[in-house]
This record gives structure tokens, sequence and C-alpha cells, in this order.
């Protein structure tokens, strides 16, 4: 799972085209109409429990800074130090009391109880085996407070077999550009995508080159809701609703990426 390292300085370059404002609007949304309070003797300490939320797979924290800007408080965890490092760079500067752990998915720890956990953007789907996927459901589970709430998307089969599988994508930028060749596996149901990726230097290297090339390959694997559902009620969870995450309708068998809403589920008993 060791990606995004040299790719992380210019992620935030290739994708100021995605709807973080509105993703974080919806989540938001969601987080409001799926919450419970949960009365208790020191329901003021409870309820600062629940605000917090964990946005897992946080990347360079642009979706954490929005989600801070709704009132939550925030965590976020990510495995790649690079893109911690950007994410550290954007609280300095917005003066948010975000926490950021260098934490793997898989094996996360946190200091207690949250109120709801969410991850988006494909985050899931770089977890290539499903008791990869059960294991971190199960710490979600564990660590979420009675009642709390885990929002979560992946890439669907559909997607990676029908869309963009064995596609070549290139993009052209005034400082950078890259060139990104997925090569889709049905038998494993796993996409191979090879980033090239060529950036502007400040200054001409020895070698006369103005711009420096790294490659950086990424798996990602699709999906089916039915083992999504299958693998959230095993961790413990109860499923409450999926939803296409293009439309925000009824999923489909041409979506390619969904919403999942479940619930901690056992602690209240």
């Amino acid at each position: 799972m060791e990606t995004y390292t040299d790719f992380a300085s210019v992620y935030d370059t290739f994708m100021d085209d995605t709807p973080y404002e509105e993703w974080a609007e919806y989540i938001d949304a969601l987080l409001k109409k799926y919450t419970m309070v949960q009365k208790a003797e020191h329901e003021d300490v409870l309820a600062a429990e629940q605000r917090i939320v964990v946005d897992l797979g946080c990347g360079t924290g642009t979706l954490t800074e929005l989600l801070a800007d709704a009132g939550y408080d925030m965590i976020g965890i990510d495995n790649s130090q690079e893109m911690l490092n950007i994410a550290f760079a954007k609280r300095e500067k917005s003066g948010k009391g975000i926490l950021y752990l260098l934490q793997d998915m898989r094996e996360f720890e946190l200091y207690g109880a949250v109120g709801a956990v969410v991850s988006v953007c494909d985050s899931l789907n770089y977890l290539l085996k499903e008791e990869d996927v059960y294991e971190t459901f199960r710490l979600v589970n564990n660590y979420l407070y009675p009642g709390g709430v885990f929002i979560f998307d992946f890439n669907t089969v559909y997607k990676y077999e029908m869309v963009i599988g064995d596609a070549t994508i290139a993009e052209n930028r005034e400082d950078c550009s890259f060139i990104w060749q997925n090569y889709y596996h049905p038998q494993e149901e796993v996409n191979e995508y090879d980033l090239t990726v060529f950036v502007k230097m400040d200054k001409p290297g020895e070698d006369g080159r103005s711009f420096r090339r790294f490659i950086e390959t990424h798996y990602q694997r699709g999906y089916r809701l039915k083992t999504m559902r299958d693998l959230v009620e095993k961790a413990g969870m109860h499923f409450i609703t999926a939803i296409d995450a293009d439309t925000h309708g009824e999923v489909r068998e041409e979506s390619e990426r969904i919403y999942v809403i479940a619930r901690e589920h056992g602690k209240g008993k």
C-alpha cells in the first residue's frame, strides 16, 4: 500500500477539478441525517466525543479542512508521509486544530471513541484483499461511539472493467504533466495504473533537463455492493443504505462509485 510518494507533490494540482466542496456539503448532510445523539449521565463530555470525525485516508487534507470548516473536530489518518506533509502545511495556514496521524488504515489506533468516520475518494479501493477491508471495518466499529456513523465510498468493478480499465489518460499543464496508463486484471478485479509524471524544475539539472520525471505504480481493487455490505455486517456494524455517488440516487448496475452509510452496533447493549 505504499503509494503517493513523489506523486504527492503534484496531487493537488491534478485534482484541482475535484468537487471537494460539494463532497463536504453532502457528507455534512449525511452526518447530520444519520448521527444518533445518545443520552448519558455525562452528556456534555459524550457530546464532545461525538463531534469528533475521522477522515480515514485523508491524503493532503483538503476534505479534512472543509469538514473542519463545517464545525467538526477532525482527525486525519493516512499512510503517506508525503501527503500528510502537505496537509500539515494547509493546517499551518488555516490555523485549524486538526490532528493528523501517520497510520495504516488496516491497523489504525485512536485515543478514544469518535462520533463518525468517513473515507472517500477511493481510499478503500487500495485494499486489495477482503480480509484487509474487514479488518479496517472492524477497527472502525471498535472506535465508533455507540450509534456512531461510518460513511465511505468505493469504486465498483463496473467502473474499472467498463470505464477506465485499459485506458490511457494524459494531461498537460504549464508546470507539470502526466500519463496515466490503466491495465485491468479481470480475474483479480484489480486495476493497475502506471503514472509517469513530469514536473518542471526551478533550475535545470546537471544534465540540462528542465523537467524531472518520476514513475509510480498504483493498484486498486473494484468491489461489489454485496461484498461491501457483507463485510460491514461481518465487522459488527449495521448497514443503513447505499447511494450512487454521482447521482445521489439509487444504486444501479452501472454505478461507478457508491456511498455506503453504516452504523456502529453492539456497544449500547
